[in-house]
């Protein structure tokens, strides 16, 4: 099995390649301490803050491995399932907090190479399958900021999926 990481300001992931009956349970973890656990984390200092303010909203990211599960990445895919699950649950304990997900397609980043490059087949396949044609980017999920704004007061427990209609 082969791990990769991607990570920015605002979230870690991390992939690991394979079926179920390769994951090790290293591997496993591992994914599960990043991308679950992390998020459960997060979530455990700032509802506090959220609920000692009054509100405001924090946005999980998850991704579309997360509604439909992805075949070759069985760790990836049950934790982004469980980040859904996690942002459902702490909006039915604190809806004050408003919690959401964000469920992005493929985008260009530095995880995306190391999948294409493990050849888990091309590129141009995978893209094919994106109605718009191309992958997108991590600055086009600019839902986030709609998510956090007052504009979405009232949207809450959502995975909001912004993946080009991948998933059509």
């Amino acid at each position: 099995m082969r791990v990769a990481a991607s990570i920015t300001p605002a979230n870690a992931g991390i992939i690991a390649l394979g079926t179920i009956v390769d994951c090790t349970e290293a591997e496993w973890d591992r994914v599960i301490d990043v991308n679950h656990r992390g998020v459960w984390r997060c979530l455990k200092y700032e509802i506090p803050q959220m609920v000692a303010q009054g509100g405001g909203a924090i946005v999980n990211t998850a991704s579309i491995a997360g509604i439909k599960s992805t075949a070759g990445a069985a760790a990836y895919s049950a934790r982004k399932h469980g980040v859904i699950s996690l942002t459902k649950s702490a909006t039915r304990q604190y809806a004050s907090a408003r919690v959401n997900a964000v469920c992005p397609g493929s985008l260009e980043t530095p995880m995306t190479d190391f999948i294409f490059a493990e050849d888990l087949g091309s590129k141009e396949q995978a893209i094919a399958g994106y109605p718009t044609g191309r992958f997108g980017t991590p600055d086009e999920i600019a839902a986030v900021l709609w998510l956090c704004s007052d504009a979405a007061s009232f949207v809450t427990g959502h995975p909001l999926v912004a993946d080009s209609g991948r998933l059509l």
